[in-house]
């Protein structure tokens, strides 16, 4: 009698570890797509933005987060199954993965966070040079597209200030028709209305568009950082780990196939 009590409690002691891990894996699962959210969202918001960046880490370390995050999604998929079939081979897999995973996501983690380090010093010695140097150049409508977008969006004129358009090869060329900025620096946009720089016609922010591109950059830059660290952190924290004993006692030869399945049916 002791021993078929036994047996009952070691039944529902696994149908009860088997619903805990459902719950475990189906956030785990949730913190992927949200991985996979922050890092499209990076790219979709502001995409423009990467066309005046010297450097690609920025857009490097979203394009990990998107395909970390892709991973989890996947991932969640095997830590259902080796839930429900009681293979080891897909514990094995499924552990294989959130291996990969967290050295993915802490890689576009360490990554965001040494970009958001060197960000200012970037943004001072390229953005000055690709307004003057590239703007509504043949072969540049990128950039140019950037550029204008950037001024209307953040409310801004010039990498500094207004000012800096002065040097500029397209502001100094026949093409600029007169103007001393852009159109795109106008409160309203007109055809011409770059012409004429006073301050009820054009943006005058302090600092420029540097200083509003900068702290965009930087808000993306750490919620990028603390996701990608954060959902690896999380994945080698105690309950993880704990979730790792479980699995494998649930998958071990002593406990019966099946049982979870029968006791939810």
């Amino acid at each position: 009698m002791s021993h078929f009590n036994k047996a009952e409690q070691d039944d529902w002691m696994t149908v009860y570890l088997k619903y805990l891990l459902f719950v475990f894996n189906f956030f785990f699962w949730v913190g992927g797509a949200a991985v996979m959210a922050v890092g499209i969202w990076t790219l979709v918001e502001k995409s423009d933005y990467l066309n005046i960046l010297a450097s690609s880490t920025f857009a490097v370390s979203a394009y990990i987060l998107i395909f970390a995050g892709g991973l989890v999604m996947i991932t969640g998929f095997l830590g259902f199954c080796a839930i429900i079939r009681e293979q080891r081979s897909c514990l094995s897999a499924y552990f294989s993965m959130l291996l990969l995973i967290f050295l993915i996501e802490l890689v576009a983690g360490v990554l965001a966070y040494v970009y958001y380090q060197r960000l200012s010093e970037e943004l001072k010695q390229h953005l000055t040079q690709t307004l003057t140097e590239n703007y509504a150049l043949p072969g540049k409508t990128h950039i140019t597209h950037s550029i204008d977008r950037l001024q209307q969006d953040f409310k801004c004129c010039g990498s500094n200030s207004s000012a800096d358009w002065q040097r500029s090869v397209y502001i100094l060329s026949v093409e600029s028709s007169g103007r001393v900025v852009p159109d795109s620096c106008c409160k309203t946009v007109t055809f011409k209305c770059g012409k004429r720089d006073h301050p009820s016609n054009i943006y005058k922010v302090e600092g420029g568009c540097i200083t509003k591109l900068e702290q965009f950059l930087a808000d993306h830059l750490l919620i990028m950082g603390a996701v990608g660290i954060g959902v690896a952190c999380l994945q080698v924290s105690p309950t993880s780990t704990s979730k790792a004993g479980l699995l494998f006692h649930l998958t071990g030869p002593s406990n019966l196939r099946g049982t979870f399945l029968t006791k939810i049916s």
